[in-house]
């Protein structure tokens, strides 16, 4: 699996949807499961073109007043299919936040994808049953050097770590991750997908690097 998290990069605000497309591009030619998380103004856009979208962060508060909130409810009706939570850029620093906004997604029959920095944070967020946990120590990020070659050891560490408090999590790694080599180092450590932005956002022919990402799984 891969999840392509756009952020709010200047090309991702111009071309979400031509990213979009693209992903459903290499989907349809390799089968490999890959998901898409645009900025959140494009999200309900980028789901009527690609049917695999998340939201980038969402709060656990309910539909009603709560001004500026990103709700369960809100990303349904925009037709995502889950969204990211706890982002290295987008924290939640109380864990029974973590917790309610797992569950609020779940009740709306939505999946979480909640980012862990280190091998004790992911353990402690696989008790709260999240559809996934990805692993991504925030000095790699963005950094061009992937976590899977940098520091293995917390891959491998974190997989055991949250298999044994939940085995029906799976986990993906994320930081760094910028070419083919680093996914398929990742699936050997045990990762069952890869999380990556900037490596994807900026590349100079987005299709052709992410035909290449999706050559690893094969």
């Amino acid at each position: 699996m891969i999840v392509l998290n756009l952020k709010t990069y200047p090309e991702s605000i111009q071309k979400a949807l031509q990213f979009s497309d693209i992903a459903k591009e290499v989907v349809d030619e390799t089968g490999v499961r890959i998901i898409v998380c645009p900025p959140t103004v494009l999200l309900h856009e980028a789901a009527e073109r690609f049917s695999d979208v998340f939201a980038q962060h969402a709060d656990p508060e309910p539909a009603g007043a709560h001004t500026g909130a990103i709700n369960a409810e809100m990303i349904k009706a925009a037709k995502a299919r889950g969204s990211l939570v706890n982002h290295s850029e987008k924290r939640v620093a109380d864990p029974s936040r973590i917790k309610a906004t797992i569950d609020r997604l779940h009740e709306q029959h939505l999946e979480s994808l909640v980012c862990a920095a280190t091998t004790k944070e992911a353990a402690g967020i696989a008790s709260f049953s999240p559809t996934y946990i990805a692993v991504e120590p925030p000095e790699l990020i963005g950094s061009g050097i992937s976590v899977s070659k940098a520091r293995p050891e917390i891959v491998i560490n974190s997989v055991k770590a949250v298999t044994e408090v939940n085995h029906n999590v799976k986990v993906l790694c994320g930081a760094g991750v910028s070419n083919a080599e680093d996914a398929r180092k990742a699936l050997e450590l045990g990762a069952e997908g890869v999380l990556l932005a900037s490596a994807f956002v900026k590349a100079k022919d987005p299709k052709a690097f992410l035909s290449g990402l999706a050559s690893a799984f094969e």
